[in-house]
C-alpha cells in the first residue's frame, strides 16, 4: 500500500486487539498497526494476482478471506458510528460479507476434482483390493499347480509302471 497511514486510524481498532496476541506469539513479528496494515496489503495484492491467474487458487483465496474478516470489523463497523453513516458502513459490511462468501467457496473448491482426503482413502482403498486380488489370483495360481503337478506325477507313475 502506497499510503497505509490512511487506513492506520481504522485499523487500530482490531491491531490494538491483535497486537498483544502478536507479540505473545513472538515478540520479533510486527504488531504495530502500520506495519501489519502494510502486511495485508503485500498479501492481499499477491493472492489476488495468484487467484486471478488461477494459480494456487484455494490457498490464495483462503489468505483473501482471512483478511477481509479483520479489514470489514475495522472498515466498516455499521453499529458504532453515528446514524446518517449507518447505512452506508452497514451496506460495505454486507458487500464485504457476500465477498467472503465467495473466498470461502473459491478456498474450498476442488474445480470438479476430489478432495486429498476422498483421494487418498479411495487410493488406499483400491490398493488394498488390488492387493487382495493378486492374493487371491496367486492363491488360485498355486492350486493349479498343484492340481497339474498331481496329475503329472500320476502320469509319470503310471508310465514306469506299464510294461516296456
Amino acid at each position: 500500500m502506497l499510503d497505509p497511514d490512511s487506513k492506520v486510524a481504522a485499523a487500530k481498532r482490531v491491531t490494538d486487539q491483535v497486537g498483544p496476541l502478536i507479540e505473545r506469539v513472538d515478540p520479533r513479528l510486527p504488531s504495530d498497526a502500520r506495519t501489519l496494515v502494510r502486511l495485508k496489503a503485500g498479501a492481499d495484492v499477491a493472492a489476488g494476482l495468484l487467484l486471478a491467474s488461477g494459480r494456487l487458487t484455494r490457498p490464495s483465496a483462503a489468505v483473501l478471506a482471512a483478511g477481509l474478516v479483520p479489514t470489514t470489523i475495522a472498515g466498516h463497523p455499521f453499529w458504532a458510528v453515528p446514524q446518517e453513516e449507518r447505512q452506508q458502513h452497514q451496506t460495505h459490511f454486507l458487500k464485504n460479507l457476500g465477498l467472503l462468501g465467495g473466498l470461502l467457496l473459491a478456498a474450498a473448491d476442488t474445480e470438479g476434482q476430489p478432495g486429498l482426503k476422498y483421494r487418498t482413502t479411495h487410493a488406499i482403498d483400491r490398493s488394498q483390493r488390488s492387493v487382495s486380488r493378486a492374493v487371491t489370483r496367486s492363491q488360485r495360481s498355486a492350486r493349479r499347480a498343484v492340481r497339474t503337478a498331481k496329475r503329472e506325477a500320476k502320469i509319470a507313475v503310471a508310465a514306469r509302471k506299464l510294461p516296456g
